[in-house]
């Protein structure tokens, strides 16, 4: 008997008529996700797009030679009248690309800490009327490299550690963004039907995803229609609740400009959306880690009937849920701290907060994708429960060859 390490749980004596039926299957869902994708394929033409706030201007590259900061007092009010931030404001001297000198003011929304200096990267806005000079803005900074290193150093670490599967993972994130570009955001703003969109983009992107990383095997295509329970789930109970809740979508300052740019497109269905797409690396998680558990388990305990295999990966899967729902709720708490700190600084009743659009999108969003996370753990349970190898009188090693 040979033993080796990292072997996964074998999937037991070969079971062709059960292969060739999920093969079926999974073809099945696989030609019904891509026609709805070629159905609901947007037309270039139906694509609105909005006029670029810098279209009118250059955007140049430019590097700090001079920082001069001084004191600017009271920007005056904001919207609301809501004063601005009082403080240091910098005069600024840059050099663009092509050598030449450009000035310009940042006030201390944008000169926050005196976080610019002499050496920094960045890019200006170039305003040129005809016969006179140049005015400059400050528009952002320089991250091209910084964001190249650090994508380079997560693809490198994940390669190692994660060798093959590792790499098949990198590719199936490039696939996911690929479906969300080019397809699930431009049929969005063709105002196609935004849950059908949603469900269509995330079947193909599970698809792919779950078979790249994890393999073709029983076991992962058992987490696969765990998945697709999920995904259906989440779209049916996430387009009830939108409308139940009266969320409109327009949340927000960028709500309002995309409604002005794609006056046609239902915002109340992009959040609809938006929940089936949302909880897709979570849901992905607890799916393969309840099928694994499942196969590990039958390779510990081959004698054990369904039930007693069922019950004991459903602790596993209640240590993940209770785990999975913090992670959800952490996510939203750090994207969102920006105006966890307002309304913190506000001082407002938390409740009265809670049922404004802007955090009320996110609540639903959060609560809507964690029951479908919660009831796809045990629904992925019973499947691979159903379709692991079945019961037998031996021990069968997990690391035996």
């Amino acid at each position: 008997m040979t033993h080796h390490h990292g072997i996964e749980p074998p999937e037991g004596p070969p079971r062709p008529r059960l292969a060739w039926s999920l093969t079926a299957a999974v073809l099945a869902v696989t030609l019904a996700a891509l026609a709805a994708v070629a159905l609901l394929w947007p037309d270039q033409n139906d694509v609105p797009k909005g006029a670029d706030p810098y279209g009118a201007v250059d955007i140049v590259d430019a590097t700090v030679t001079k920082v001069t900061p001084f004191d600017c007092g009271s920007t005056g009010t904001g919207p609301d009248n809501i004063p601005m931030v009082e403080g240091m404001c910098a005069q600024v001297t840059a050099e663009t690309s092509d050598g030449e000198s450009a000035s310009f003011t940042l006030d201390p929304t944008r000169y926050v800490g005196g976080g610019m200096s002499a050496g920094d990267e960045i890019r200006i806005s170039a305003f040129t009327a005809d016969g006179q000079e140049p005015a400059y803005e400050f528009y952002d900074y320089q991250r091209g490299p910084q964001l190249a290193i650090i994508a380079l150093a997560f693809a490198v670490l994940v390669t190692v550690v994660g060798r093959w599967r590792g790499l098949f993972a990198l590719i199936g994130i490039g696939i996911t963004l690929l479906v969300l570009l080019r397809f699930v955001l431009p049929a969005l703003l063709a105002d196609q039907p935004p849950i059908a969109v949603a469900v269509a983009g995330s079947t193909v992107i599970m698809l792919a995803v779950l078979y790249l990383a994890h393999g073709v095997s029983i076991r992962t295509t058992s987490a696969l229609f765990g998945t697709l329970f999920g995904i259906a789930f989440t779209a049916l109970v996430g387009a009830a609740s939108t409308d139940w809740a009266h969320l409109t979508g327009v949340g927000s300052e960028d709500d309002h400009l995309l409604l002005a740019t794609a006056p046609q497109m239902s915002l109340s269905g992009v959040v609809a959306a938006s929940m089936v797409i949302a909880g897709l690396g979570v849901l992905n998680d607890v799916t393969v880690t309840q099928a694994s558990a499942v196969w590990e388990m039958r390779s510990l305990k081959p004698t054990a009937d369904r039930p007693e295999l069922f019950v004991s990966a459903m602790r596993i899967g209640r240590d993940h849920i209770a785990s999975s729902v913090y992670t959800l709720v952490f996510a939203y708490a750090g994207t969102a701290m920006t105006t966890l700190l307002l309304i913190s600084a506000y001082q407002r009743p938390l409740l009265e907060v809670a049922v404004t659009e802007g955090i009320a999108q996110e609540v639903v969003r959060t609560l809507v994708g964690a029951i479908g996370l919660v009831l796809a753990v045990p629904i992925t349970t019973a499947i691979a429960v159903w379709l692991a190898p079945p019961k037998s009188g031996t021990r069968v090693s997990a690391v035996e060859a």
